[in-house]
């Protein structure tokens, strides 16, 4: 096979990369950003999602650089326990900690940062870079995230819309508040809904915390990082002292502000010999937490059809028939679980884990 371009070089540009690099396909990354600005903040991977990424990461290593989960706890917003369910291998880990270990396998030569890559408007299926340099490549596997230029590109009529969600994201090392958190997934909910504050342990002083917002009620997103943190305690004022306390300690130098995006209808996974996986291919909202688990299983699947597979469109067009459907099924699930969140916590159904599952 010859070589292939991997445009993106985040969570799905990676695992891809390790994928080909298992069976020795030659391939290079090319990423828009700088190589420092690709750190950022945490996921929750299922089992499944374990299981795809012990297959390019030594898991005894893995688990070092995060955290097993053993529970998820619902609370009210001033800490009246509302349910609680049990997790089964679901593992918390920092952005920049799964990045580092993705691309430990990966040669240094085989990225290039800082090149922004775009669609021939002349020849169909070609790539080049911003100075006009046509990529060195037969394929391109395209994951360069939910807003993905290549994906509009090449599907002009999709629809892109906002989702009734912002959220902000942030990691706060603090060793005498992790220490009064057992190893749960707790998250404190507004009674009146539209409002919560998800707290992971993600090791012994470590904690990834974040906070989603009806951006009908709430203007988060009009909110500058400089005064993001007196708006959060504005709002969060009455909650459960846990809550105040993480927002006045942390730090928001690296703060994310979130602003949620879907497609109204997924596109073809394919065009020519161009394929999306991951965001690019099917923007997930947060509330699945199946982004970073969707990403590994769209890396494996693809290879597995390119390698056994001699024609480069039979490959796609069976990745994309193998993948779609659970897709599907993740995107229905994270509409009900987004309309479960503008509720009232006493209209919440039994329900209560914030986990896609297919």
């Amino acid at each position: 096979m010859n070589k292939i371009a991997v445009v993106g070089a985040g969570i799905s540009g990676l695992s891809m990369a390790n994928y080909l690099e298992k069976h020795k396909i030659d391939y290079h990354i090319y990423e828009r950003r700088k190589k420092e600005d690709l750190a950022g903040h945490g996921f929750l991977i299922p089992q499944e999602g374990i299981e795809y990424l012990s297959q390019i990461i030594d898991p005894l290593l893995l688990f070092k650089h995060g955290n097993f989960l053993k529970k998820y706890i619902q609370y009210s917003h001033t800490g009246k326990k509302l349910g609680e369910k049990d997790l089964n291998n679901v593992f918390a880990i920092s952005r920049h900690s799964l990045i580092n270990l993705l691309a430990q396998n990966v040669s240094p030569g085989k990225i290039t940062y800082c090149t922004t890559i775009i669609p021939c408007e002349t020849q169909n299926g070609r790539l080049k870079q911003s100075d006009g340099t046509y990529l060195d490549a037969n394929l391109a596997i395209i994951s360069d995230g939910s807003r993905s230029r290549i994906r509009r590109s090449l599907f002009k009529d999709e629809k892109m819309k906002t989702v009734r969600e912002s959220e902000v994201v942030n990691i706060i090392k603090d060793k005498e508040i992790a220490d009064t958190i057992e190893n749960d997934f707790i998250k404190f909910h507004h009674d009146q809904g539209g409002l919560t504050f998800g707290i992971l342990k993600l090791s012994d002083d470590t904690i990834l915390w974040y906070s989603q917002f009806d951006n009908q009620k709430y203007r988060i997103n009009e909110c500058s990082c400089d005064n993001l943190k007196k708006y959060m305690l504005e709002v969060f004022e009455d909650w459960h002292p846990l809550v105040s306390s993480i927002i006045q300690k942390s730090n928001y130098d690296n703060v994310h502000l979130w602003c949620v995006y879907e497609l109204e209808e997924l596109n073809p996974f394919y065009k020519n010999n161009i394929v999306f996986i991951g965001d690019a291919a099917h923007p997930l909202i947060p509330f699945t937490s199946q982004g970073v688990t969707s990403a590994l299983k769209d890396s494996h699947v693809l290879t597995k059809y390119l390698v056994e597979e001699n024609n480069v469109t039979e490959a796609f067009s069976k990745y994309e028939s193998d993948r779609k459907p659970e897709i599907e099924t993740h995107i229905q699930n994270g509409r009900t679980l987004l309309k479960q969140f503008l509720l009232p916590t006493d209209q919440h159904t039994d329900n209560i884990l914030p986990i896609s599952y297919k």
